[in-house]
């Protein structure tokens, strides 16, 4: 089974339908493929919807009802904030949130789905563009 880590970009993608989002829902509906969404992603969104002034409520149930929502613990926001200074070296507009989908797909064998260019180039990214 593949495993893939949804970020909000690609989340949002899918939510508006778009052609990149197209690509995410025959990823997020294959029901061969494990779906995770980082508890920040959540957190993401529901800033965009309300910058928005959208309802974020049937976007979230959707989520959770197509995803395993992929909880934080002490250790592993330590490990995001060491991971997030080592590549800050290099990618020097990566964010903290980021670094979170990427700490995720690491520790769950999965991809990170995205279209946001900060991840080209890494191999635990699916890029959708």
């Amino acid at each position: 089974m593949n495993n893939f880590v949804i970020d909000a970009y690609a989340w949002i993608e899918y939510f508006d339908g778009t052609k990149k989002g197209e690509i995410v829902k025959e990823i997020i509906e294959n029901e061969n493929i494990k779906i995770l969404t980082n508890i920040v992603t959540i957190a993401e969104i529901s800033s965009h919807y309300k910058r928005k002034n959208i309802n974020f409520e049937m976007p979230l149930q959707v989520i959770n009802t197509l995803s395993e929502i992929f909880y934080l613990d002490l250790e592993f926001t330590i490990e995001v904030g060491k991971l997030h200074a080592d590549l800050k070296k290099e990618r020097k507009h990566m964010g903290l949130a980021d670094i979170f989908m990427l700490l995720t797909a690491k520790k769950t064998n999965s991809k990170v789905v995205t279209g946001d260019e900060d991840f080209r180039g890494l191999k635990e990214v699916f890029m959708i563009k």
